[in-house]
């Protein structure tokens, strides 16, 4: 810890007052849709700010305190206030400005690039405070400029640092320090930081210039407070983390249960050999009574730490409609299970699923007048019609242009290469099919699809030739989903499959589903219980195909959630923020590059984590593998995750959806050409790795710069030994001892958050928004003519269909949860776009061209997307009520979109 006596040398000589500077107009706080408008504009007008308040280099003045002479600088803080106030808020404020008016408030200190000879460490200035009275009022009243007025030595180099001491009772939020008077021109500190009380803790904080350094670049002056900065951000492993804590640590996922409140809450510790798991960020909370293995919950309203600097903005908070997606979280499901609980039932026909969207939702007044106690968002809307209360769901573009376009096969298939969940498909190499499960346990592991069922569906052509031309394709959920189906099976109102579903690509370009495998796990009277479903002519059998594909949309809606979704970016990105924070200084080029794709992931994971993945949480509520839904996430991961696969070039030549061809971008040629999820993606992979590639080229000159790089070095190995330490030892790591190496590593985990997260997270209610599309979970197991349930199904059908499914309850708890988590922020941050308040992020010249040059390729993808979605021989964007494939369009405005790139996982 820096010690105040070792920062407060001597008191302050110069006296400061407030100046405030003209505040940039309100579009230079959001973001511009145009990219190279964005970077050109923003900075100009950002430079323009500085140039009014800059201060011309000074006369030497004498330094009363060493009689030399000194130059006489200024110190600009802008800090943001709340924007929505309270009136306890505003008496804050109110004293706040005094208290800084009379330099009671906030304290700076320079610390020079060069070392002081006497001290051995860099040069510090005089500690001054910050004095004035109340900044003037501008178009932005919660932006606020302070200043400090101090003289340094005329040899005391260039400012490297800054030293802010918050003596206030509050924390404050400070968005960039901008020191003028030295020759050279503004000195730049972005921070967009929460400055903590001393009372809260007696350590002042640290923030460096917008100049990027390598630790052997480091200099001299500077290195004992880069060593100090990661070391405070590691703290010692002990103790409950507290709300003003910028500590980061890992532990496992032990905290999804609560065993104290009950034994049917209780949940597996997530991490360890059993079931290996991500790291997540330590919170220190006590262990919990009644099992010393997991950690006590908090529960909602109460908020989970995360550090600091993690948490939501203001303006974040607010996008959920009056508040939070706590508040939605906490009220919205409860507020409709007690409306509903003594009413809920399944849908009887689908004008009732219609009428969500035409009428709404009628709640009586008198159930508790619920909805006047809701926080929702932009698709739930009020309206009042005599006494009763509606909620209205906005329409799903699955059905905004093709209500009936959900029955159709094509339909059915062309979402597994444009829809929600574009990941799972895979060209089918090998035959005939094979588990990998042990068969004395999970039976036979031949696969029922026959040759001769597949042949009868291949118009003609045989089994080989179909294969040789990469004309057959698979979606196997059999191996992950058949050792949780027994335990899935027996709780109540569930009821899956593990499943296999071929599709042969037709020669008009379209993908049809030619049969799909249901398996149960083996019985003694039964060793394997296989079938294989095929569309049929006639009513029975096309019934029974369509309860075929629904028990195949609700196995994929879960592998997506729990896998795709949540696994593969949520959790594993996670422990590459916990180690960027802790091994990497904020000066590090990849940490500055990194940055950016880190923003509000740990925040939204901590709330996942008490509201959603949580025992009895939304995901357990509403998903088919219930209780066990985080066991599968588990298997998945100790089975399935790879760091070296997360590549997209990788992950499309393992699912053999692309093969190698050095002479194609990214090195590879996709199988099939309209598969617009990968096409559109090697477009931003393409992107994304061109832009590191020329970042990392312009700060490590050779490759063994890597290598000797202990920082960056560092980092790598804590992400495996710690964030993945379950996966430690796999022998399939890359190697980071090359320039190439690390482009690889960072691109991945760029893709990652941004493209891969767009890709699989914003089209959530676009296609699940319509229950009857992407079933959450399946009632009833398919009817088999020797049941009873077979003569009601075929009395009624549609019957049978509805009560599958999930119910009203259920869906709209569904529907409401995938809006949220389909919907961008007014704040949201795209890729490729630069807000005003980080135009200053770097110093470098040469990197804000090359990053002028990744905004204006982003803007031409954008183009050639929305060709493509114009191309009617792509007919799996195009097409009579075919929505096209927009989901990695970059830019995109708030609301749920369909559409947009943000920089991180912030939703």
């Amino acid at each position: 810890m820096l010690s105040q006596s070792a920062i407060h040398r001597s008191p302050p000589l110069f006296s400061a007052r407030i100046t405030p500077s003209p505040t940039p107009n309100p579009a230079q706080w959001h973001l511009a849709t145009n990219r190279r408008a964005m970077v050109r504009t923003v900075v100009a007008k950002k430079a323009g700010a500085v140039k009014s308040t800059a201060v011309k280099p000074s006369p030497p003045a004498e330094n009363k305190e060493t009689g030399k002479e000194g130059i006489e600088v200024r110190v600009v803080l802008t800090v943001k206030n709340k924007i929505k106030k309270r009136l306890l808020d505003k008496i804050e404020d109110s004293w706040e400005y005094f208290v800084n008016g009379i330099g009671k408030g906030i304290t700076v200190q320079l610390v020079s690039e060069e070392i002081d000879p006497d001290t051995k460490v860099g040069k510090r200035s005089l500690v001054e405070p910050v004095r004035g009275w109340l900044p003037k009022p501008s178009d932005h009243p919660y932006i606020v400029d302070y200043a400090a007025n101090l003289t340094v030595p005329s040899d005391f180099g260039r400012p490297g640092a800054i030293i802010i001491t918050n003596l206030l009772q509050n924390e404050f939020f400070i968005m960039e320090i901008v020191v003028h008077g030295f020759s050279d021109g503004p000195t730049f500190f972005p921070a967009n930081s929460w400055i903590h009380s001393r009372k809260d803790n007696a350590s002042s904080r640290i923030l460096f210039t917008n100049k990027a350094y390598l630790p052997s670049q480091t200099p001299d002056g500077l290195k004992d407070l880069r060593q100090y900065e990661m070391a405070s951000h590691r703290g010692n492993g002990k103790g409950e983390r507290k709300k003003h804590d910028r500590i980061y640590d890992y532990a496992p996922y032990n905290d999804l249960g609560n065993p104290d409140k009950s034994d049917e809450l209780a949940r597996p510790v997530l991490g360890g050999l059993e079931m290996p798991y991500p790291r997540r960020c330590r919170t220190g909370r006590r262990s919990a009574k009644s099992d010393p293995s997991s950690e006590s919950r908090i529960e909602k309203p109460h908020p989970v730490y995360v550090p600091r600097d993690e948490t939501f903005e203001e303006i974040k908070e607010n996008a959920f409609s009056t508040g939070r997606l706590k508040a939605l979280l906490h009220n919205l499901v409860p507020a409709l299970a007690a409306a509903l609980s003594r009413r809920d039932s399944q849908f009887e026909c689908f004008s009732d699923i219609d009428r969500l969207y035409k009428d709404g939702l009628i709640v009586k007044a008198e159930e508790e007048s619920f909805v006047d106690r809701l926080i929702i968002s932009s698709v739930l809307k009020n309206f009042m019609t005599m006494g009763d209360k509606l909620l209205k769901y906005d329409i799903p573009s699955i059905i905004s242009r093709d209500r009936f376009s959900w029955l159709r096969d094509n339909e059915f298939a062309r979402q597994t290469l444009a829809g929600v969940n574009p990941v799972d498909i895979q060209r089918l190499r090998e035959f005939p099919i094979c588990s990998k499960l042990d068969p004395t346990i999970y039976g036979p592991q031949e696969s029922a699809i026959t040759k001769e069922i597949l042949e009868h569906e291949l118009n003609g052509m045989s089994l080989e030739e179909a294969m040789k031309t990469n004309r057959l394709f698979i979606i196997d959920y059999h191996d992950i989903l058949l050792p949780y189906i027994k335990r899935i099976n027996s709780l109540k109102g569930r009821k899956i499959y593990a499943s296999r579903t071929i599709f042969l690509s037709t020669r008009n370009g379209i993908l049809r589903p030619i049969a799909i495998e249901h398996s149960l796990p083996p019985s003694p009277s039964n060793p394997s219980r296989k079938r294989v479903y095929t569309h049929g002519h006639d009513a029975t059998t096309n019934w029974i195909w369509k309860l075929a594909k629904a028990h195949v949309c609700t196995n994929d809606a879960g592998v997506h959630q729990l896998v795709n979704h949540w696994l593969r970016t949520h959790a594993c990105m996670e422990p590459y923020i916990i180690a960027a924070q802790r091994q990497l200084s904020s000066m590090h080029p990849i940490f500055k590059l990194l940055h950016p794709h880190m923003r509000y992931t740990m925040e939204i994971n901590a709330l996942a984590r008490q509201s959603l993945i949580n025992g009895g949480g939304i995901i357990e509520s509403c998903f088919s593998p219930g209780k066990y839904s985080m066991e599968l996430s588990s298997a998945a991961y100790k089975s399935m995750w790879r760091f070296d696969m997360e590549a997209l070039p990788a992950d499309l030549i393992r699912r053999g959806m692309a093969v190698e061809d050095p002479s194609m971008p990214c090195g590879v040629r996709l199988v099939l050409e309209d598969y617009p999820y990968a096409a559109d993606s090697l477009l931003i992979w393409s992107a994304i790795e061109d832009w590191v590639r020329g970042y990392v080229n312009h700060f490590y000159h050779d490759s063994s710069s890597v290598s000797c790089d202990k920082e960056i070095q560092a980092w790598w190995d804590e992400i495996k030994n710690k964030g993945h330490a379950d996966k430690k030892n796999e022998p399939w790591w890359p190697n980071l001892n090359t320039k190439e190496d690390l482009t690889q590593i960072v691109t991945t985990m760029i893709w990652t958050a941004s493209g891969q997260h767009a890709a699989i997270n914003f089209g959530q209610y676009p296609f699940g928004g319509y229950m009857p599309n992407r079933p959450t979970l399946m009632k009833k197991l398919i009817p088999q003519e020797d049941e009873p349930e077979y003569e009601k199904f075929l009395l009624n059908p549609q019957q049978t269909f509805l009560s599958s499914i999930p119910s009203q309850l259920q869906a709209t708890q569904v529907m409401a949860v995938q809006d949220t988590l389909s919907t961008h922020s007014p704040d949201e941050e795209y890729i490729g776009q630069l807000a005003a308040s980080h135009a200053n992020w770097i110093s470098d010249h040469h990197v804000k061209n090359l990053f002028e040059k990744f905004s204006a390729r982003l803007e031409e993808i954008e183009e050639t997307i929305n060709k493509r979605n114009k191309d009617f021989h792509l007919k799996n964007r195009t097409g009579a009520g075919v929505p096209p494939y927009e989901l990695l369009l970059p830019s995109s405005g708030p609301g749920v979109t369909g559409r947009g790139i943000p920089n991180s996982i912030s939703i």
